[in-house]
């Protein structure tokens, strides 16, 4: 039809969705990874928590952000422990999603939640060093 849009038509092509496609992976993505440490036992990842997974539009990687009480500190093991369980984790991925390929699993501290508890602690001490302001 003349004068119609590409996007305004109801096909699949523009389809109305507003939540990208590897959004809404990255969010199935990050449950089944949650619900598998769990099972995993690993005392390394006891206090691990998936924060959130940025999936390509291609679904061929996806970072997989973590946040954990060891802090900083803990990083090193945490990512070492990912890693050797990357091969299960995606093979349950693979088992539990439809899609024709599964992302290759990439493990990184969440810096967002990181730099939030940082500016966090700040006011705090400057609200205790100064209450009156």
């Amino acid at each position: 039809m003349a004068g119609r849009s590409r996007s305004g038509g109801a096909g699949r092509r523009g389809g109305g969705h507003r939540y990208p496609r590897s959004a809404r992976v990255g969010q199935t993505l990050r449950e089944i990874i949650a619900d598998d440490l769990v099972r995993i036992g690993d005392e390394r990842l006891e206090f691990v928590t998936i924060t959130q997974i940025e999936v390509d539009d291609e679904l061929n990687r996806a970072h997989v952000m973590f946040d954990s009480l060891a802090g900083e500190e803990g990083d090193a093991a945490i990512i070492e422990a990912l890693e050797e369980h990357r091969v299960r984790l995606q093979s349950s991925i693979a088992r539990q999603i439809r899609a024709k390929k599964t992302p290759v699993l990439d493990f990184r501290p969440d810096d967002v939640i990181r730099s939030a508890e940082r500016i966090d602690e700040i006011l705090r001490a400057d609200r205790e060093r100064d209450p009156g302001a």
